[in-house]
Order: C-alpha cells, then structure tokens, then sequence
C-alpha cells in the first residue's frame, strides 16, 4: 500500500472506499462556487487595542464561540480518491484500525494492475476569495480526484496548483470568486502558553473546533523521524487534532492563522495531547511560491550528515560542545564530491557562517537558489578547509530517502578468515557471504560484523549484538579485526575514555559509543 501517512502517525489516514463517511451516507449538496454562507472576502477578526499581541481579551478563557463564528467559514473539508495498490495476500492495514481487514474481490481482470481505490479525508482552509486553499502535502499526494467541502455544505472539485513535501505544505483551488478567506500571522510571534483554537474535519466531522494552549516552540519531526530533513520547527499544541485535522488551521485568540496542523505523537492514532502545527512564519513563503509557480526550487550539495550528541563527540576526539556535522557519506558525482568534500569531514560553516548540527546545515544549503556557490567549511585531519561547491537542485524527499541505503561508497571486502578474533568483549570477523545471508547484510556495507558478545563487557555496555557491523571507528574504515584493535588502541594512547564506532543492522545505521574499562 502506498505510502500515506505523515510520520508521529499523521493526522491523514486512507480508508476503503466501501468503508468512507463511518459507515453511513452523507448526501452533501453540490452547488456553484460563491459566498460561503452569505460571508465573502477577507475575514479580519478584530484584534483588540495596539501592543496586545496575544493577551487575550476580556473573557477569552469563557468562551471560543465568537472566534469560531468568524472565521470557520473559511475552512473546508478536502476528500480524496486515490489508488491503492493491490497486496499480495489480500489484506490491507486500514489506518487507525488494529487489524488488518480482506480486500473486496474486484470483477475478473478489472483493475487488478492499478490496484483498489482508496478514500482519505483532510482539511483546510481559504487564503484568497478566488479560491487557493492551503492544506498538507500527505492529503493530496498521488490523489487521482479533490473535492473540497465548504462550510455551507457545497461540494467543489479542486486541482492541486502545487506541493512541498520538505514542509508537507500543498496549495489546491477551487473555481470561483468571493470566497472567505483567513491570513497568516507572520509579525506576533505566539509564545509557550498562548491559547489556540484548531478548526477541521476530523474522522470526516467536518466544522469542529478544539481548544488548547502552545505547548511548546521549535519542534522537529528529527527528534521522531531521523528520515525528516529538518526544515520544520514545528508549534507543539494540545488542542485536539486527529485524523482528517492534517491541513487544517491553528488559530490564535484572534482569529489568525499561527499554524497548519500536521501530525501528531500518539501511541494509539488518536490524540494524545501532543500535535504539531507548521508556522506560519514557514507555511507563509512557502505557500506564496507554491501559488507563484507550483514548486520550491532548494540548493543540495549531496551529503548525508550525522548530528552527534556531547558523549558521541567526546569518542570521536572532539570536545564535547563541539559545534557542527559529522558528514557520513557523499553522493558520488553529487556538487559536494566534485567541490572536493570527502566522508569524514567536519561540517562546521556554510557561506562564512557557523552552523551547530546537521540541520542548521541542511537548512543553510537550501535556502541557496541552484546554480549558486555555496561556501563549505570543514574540518579534516584537524586543519580546516574552505571548500565551493556549486549548488544543485535538492530532489523530493521521497527520492532521497529512497536513495540513502546506496549512498556512501563501499570498500572492497577484506579475505574471510575462519574464526572471529575479541574486541572489548565482543568477537568480530569480516564479512563473507554466508554472514551477509545469515544477517541480512547489503553488499554495499563493508566492516567487520559482530558474532557474539560477552555479557558484562565494554562492547555489551555499548549495546552492541550480533549482527551488528562496524565500518568505522572513530575516523578509521575498519575492514578487519585487526584494524578495529588498531583504532582501539591509539585512541586509548592519546588518553582518551571511549571511542566512536558507527554501524549498520541491516539497512539501518547509526554510532554506539564504546567507552574503555577503567584501570
């Protein structure tokens, strides 16, 4: 089944189509665009006297009810078709449902090769009266039919004008004229506490408002989702938002738009307390290109870089608030392999300024237009470089994720040797093919694989297992037992507590930090 859920559980899920509208049959009628309800134009809730931003006015707690009045006419309810493809034993996992349900058997050689088709529902919401509508990417992504539902009931057919899956923001329009709409708040910037007001269609109950406060500022889906790239901070709010909320606005105590809800945190599907709204401060821009010409054109260099916390640092030989990125592979032929940038380098600046971690870097590299030079400095063999790459155009994320597996160069495969030799406890030897069948290894991985660990030992206290393999440690490729001893020991001559050792368990990778039995 196609990928259709924005990660935390996002708050879009798909349905069968049998299995739309809960069960029941809602019969909505369909008219030409116009007034929604009688109301056209801009809606600007008053915002109360100068230099009060975000107090509330008097009674605000009491009640939300005029706010929702003013501006829940510029909301809609987004519906969407889409295909399924067909699996293979006949199940299908039904998002928000603990089980697997059957698919219903289509008539003989109709539609089997493009699959089943699929129901979704979302939200969104008017930012011009001729019809543009924001939403989030995951609900119009690869739909084959829209249909928006206003606040009046009417149903309109819409066509998506363009997406960004970087910030999972997507603008549709409708036809038609003086339609309500609500705008962005860019200059109050909402501060933790806040109250806020989310409006949407969750589990297709279109018109509902849930009430909270901003829970907390600068949020990203990385602390979550290692594949997200960053480009988010996200306002973390507890008002209620659940499936069919993604794409719906956050409003503040005035009736402005501060957020676009997006996904939430939950154990269970549904909310827990904990949901997360794009900016506006980033939604803005983004939606505005959108409009303009359909995409947002980003720089991409080509790296893959890794964040390391104080304890990772310290092993790698690096003080522990050491300040940059640790770039772990290079995308061959990519801008930065041509602008001489090499795996193991120390991302630490981009255009002359410093950047603190992977995303303060991905974010720098991006906001360059293609075509650009872009300044890198790293670090390597401790001296620092400056470096010019001339910047591409960064691919979908889909594409990227798709690609990490294969990105970082191999080296070739040392001689398979008959027995594993101790390492701090645990027993490596290279690998062969029978120890990649055996554990699932790519052939483009490379290392030393670990068979067994000694309960109780340095290499168990690192959490290493077998069928864990270990390419690097610190800044040596490891090929063999012997060079793994060889890193080990001259990191324990310079005096030095623990070192780095970066891994991979099948097509996963990370760093483990092997800390030394004290004398």
């Amino acid at each position: 089944m196609k990928r259709k859920e924005f990660m935390l559980g996002a708050t879009f899920g798909l349905v069968l189509a049998a299995g739309a509208t809960a069960g029941g049959v809602i019969d909505w009628p369909t008219a030409n665009a116009g007034p929604v309800g009688g109301v056209s134009g801009r809606l600007t809730p008053n915002a109360g006297g100068a230099g009060l931003a975000f107090a509330p006015p008097q009674g605000a707690p009491l009640s939300f009810a005029d706010i929702f009045q003013q501006v829940a006419p510029a909301v809609v309810q987004i519906n969407v078709k889409t295909r399924i493809e067909r699996p293979a034993n006949g199940m299908v996992q039904v998002p928000g449902l603990p089980f697997a349900i059957p698919v219903p058997e289509s008539g003989e050689g109709e539609g089997e090769e493009e699959g089943i088709e699929g129901a979704g529902a979302g939200s969104g919401f008017f930012i011009s009266a001729d019809g543009y509508i924001v939403t989030n990417n995951h609900v119009v992504a690869d739909a084959t039919e829209i249909t928006v539902v206003l606040a009046d009931e009417r149903e309109l057919q819409a066509r998506v004008i363009g997406r960004d899956e970087a910030t999972d923001l997507a603008v549709i329009k409708v036809d038609g004229t003086d339609f309500p709409f609500v705008t962005f708040e860019e200059t109050a910037q909402p501060r933790v506490g806040d109250w806020v007001v989310a409006v949407g269609n969750p589990f297709g109950l279109g018109g509902t408002a849930t009430a909270g406060i901003v829970s907390a500022l600068g949020r990203q889906a990385g602390q979550f989702d290692p594949t997200d790239a960053g480009f988010v901070d996200f306002l973390q709010i507890d008002a209620a938002i659940n499936r069919g909320n993604s794409g719906g606005p956050t409003f503040d105590i005035y009736g402005r738009v501060i957020g676009v809800n997006s996904a939430i945190l939950s154990p269970s599907g549904v909310s827990a307390g904990i949901g997360f709204a794009i900016p506006a401060a980033i939604a803005k821009p983004v939606t505005d290109e959108l409009m303009r010409g359909g995409t947002v054109a980003r720089g991409y260099v080509g790296l893959a870089l890794q964040t390391f916390n104080p304890e990772r640092w310290e092993a790698y030989g690096q003080p522990r608030d050491f300040k940059g990125a640790y770039i772990d592979s290079v995308t061959p032929g990519g801008p930065a392999e041509q602008g001489g940038v090499e795996a193991g380098d120390l991302l630490v600046g981009v255009n002359g300024r410093p950047v603190a971690n992977g995303t303060e870097a991905t974010r720098a590299v991006s906001s360059s237009r293609p075509g650009e030079t872009i300044r890198l400095e790293v670090i390597r063999d401790g001296r620092r470089r400056t470096l010019n790459v001339r910047a591409g155009t960064r691919p979908s994320e889909s594409d990227l994720r798709e690609n990490v597996d294969g990105a970082a160069p191999g080296l070739p495969s040392a001689p398979s040797t008959p027995q594993g030799q101790a390492v701090e406890g645990a027993t490596v030897t290279p690998l062969n093919d029978a120890l990649r069948s055996r554990y699932n290894v790519p052939e483009a991985t490379t290392g030393v694989i670990v068979t067994a660990i000694a309960r109780g030992t340095p290499a168990a206290e690192a959490g290493l297992e077998p069928g864990v393999v270990i390419s690097r440690a610190g800044n040596r490729a490891i090929r063999t037992a012997a060079d793994l001893n060889t890193a080990i020991r001259d990191v324990k001559a310079a005096g030095r507590p623990s070192i780095l050792l970066f891994v991979s368990a099948g097509a996963q990778r990370g760093t483990l930090v092997l800390k030394f039995e004290t004398e």
